[in-house]
Formats: structure tokens, sequence, C-alpha cells
């Protein structure tokens, strides 16, 4: 027996929040039948369907694609810095932004980040409404790639980086690599220019590249996440913000 509230997430309908508001609200059927208390436990195999109402509560849950700036912490404030959801504006969005959606300050209700970037790192970073996307991007099970442009420097050497670092460091951050006691994925790593890297990861640890380059002797001096799976960064300016079209998917 599993929780219904799990087994619903497990299967995508939704994530573990929604589905205890939707069980509450009477929005969740097991076998044909309404299950409206919280923590019920169903067997896997068995049938679960949704209300209609749940649906349309769901597709207008939107989801900001923002161009984060550095100064800026992806969840709550802290140290008297303000979190990335405070440029989320009608006068930040985008003016090339083609989601026929308008803005409304209802939908920074229940908004979550989904994953971090840290507050001297800038590039794409999504909030969302959806539990669906959030656990598409920063779930146990997420397989989502998320590529960065990060500028380096080795010892002494800010210009021509590429030159000085020997080749073994740099197979070693594609795999070899622990933190905190972890083996780290493979991942891709090479370079853009002399001075820097392009990194495609398939996880998400605190600080993750940073501590990397730290292993083989690397000073990052800049980071900017340029795409999360699919979705790229593109043209959008710094500080301004999108909506993820119904059509996109990560």
């Amino acid at each position: 027996m599993v929780r219904l509230s799990k087994r619903m997430s497990e299967l995508g309908i939704c994530s573990r929040r929604e589905a205890d508001e939707w069980i509450v609200k009477g929005w969740v059927r097991v076998d044909g039948a309404v299950v409206s208390e919280l923590g019920s436990r169903i067997r896997p195999e068995q049938s679960i369907t949704v209300e209609r109402a749940a649906r349309n509560e769901q597709a207008q849950r939107v989801t900001f694609v923002l161009h984060k700036p550095i100064g800026y912490v992806s969840g709550q404030p802290e140290d008297d810095y303000p979190p990335a959801a405070a440029l989320l504006t009608a006068a930040n969005r985008w003016q090339e932004d083609d989601a026929r959606i308008r803005f409304s300050p209802q939908q920074l209700r229940g908004l979550a980040p989904a994953g971090r970037l840290d507050i001297d790192s800038t590039g794409m970073l999504i909030l969302t409404q959806d539990g669906r996307i959030a656990r598409q991007l920063i779930g146990a099970d997420s397989d989502i790639d998320k590529e960065y442009l990060v500028r380096v420097a080795y010892q002494t050497h800010e210009e021509d980086v590429r030159t000085h670092f020997p080749a073994a460091l740099l197979d070693k951050l594609r795999h070899g690599l622990s933190l905190d006691d972890v083996p780290l994925k493979p991942a891709e790593v090479e370079w853009q220019n002399p001075e820097q890297l392009r990194f495609v990861l398939r996880e998400g640890k605190k600080r993750q590249i940073r501590r990397m380059c730290e292993l083989v002797g690397l000073r990052v001096t800049g980071l900017k996440r340029i795409r999360m799976g699919r979705i790229k960064l593109g043209n959008l300016p710094q500080g301004q913000w999108r909506y993820l079209r119904p059509d996109e998917q990560f």
C-alpha cells in the first residue's frame, strides 16, 4: 500500500502538494470512488482519476522563465538579498514574449523555483506553480540536463586558460570527482573559448560547478545557465522574464 498523493506524483498526475489539495476538495477518485481523506493509501495497481475541475485548475498554473541577474537569491530572501521572484512584475516582462497569457499578481501565489541558481550566478531560472514541472526538473529521478557557460582562471592565468590547464584535469571534471563523499554523475565539459568552459550536468548539488572547479584548481569568475532540457535562455535580457508556452516541453 502506498500513499495516494505519492502515487499520483509518481504517475506524473500532479505534485504531492497538489494531490493533497485535490483530495481534500473531493476531486480524486480511486477505482471510481471519491477519496477525500488525507493520508489515504492504495494499492499501486488501482486506477486513479481526477475531476475536470482539477485539470482546469492545473491548466491555469503558470511557469516563468527568468534571466536572473547576480545579487538575487533563487528562493526566500536571505542576508538582505532580494528573491528572484521580486523581478516578476508586469514592467519586467520581455517585450518579445509571445505567450498569450495576461500577467496577474495571482500567478505569484504558490510559486517556487525549480532548481537553484547561486546569488553570484546569472542565467535561466524557472519559477513555477506547476508541481509536475518542478518534479520533472528537480525530482529525485530527474534526468533533465542543464547547460552552463563558466568563465575560469587557473593559478595565475586569467587569459588563455585552456593552454595552461592540464588535459588530465579536464577529464577529471568530466568524470571522477566526488562531492560530500558521493561520486558525481558523468558530465559534459569542454572548452567554449580559451577562458570559458561549457558544462552540461544531469544533477544539481549546491554550488556544484564551483566546487568541482575548486577540486581541480580552477577559480570560477563567472557562471551563466543557458539551457534546461529543451528550453534555452536565448535572447531573454537579464532581469526580464517570459512565460513558458503551453507548446514548450523540457
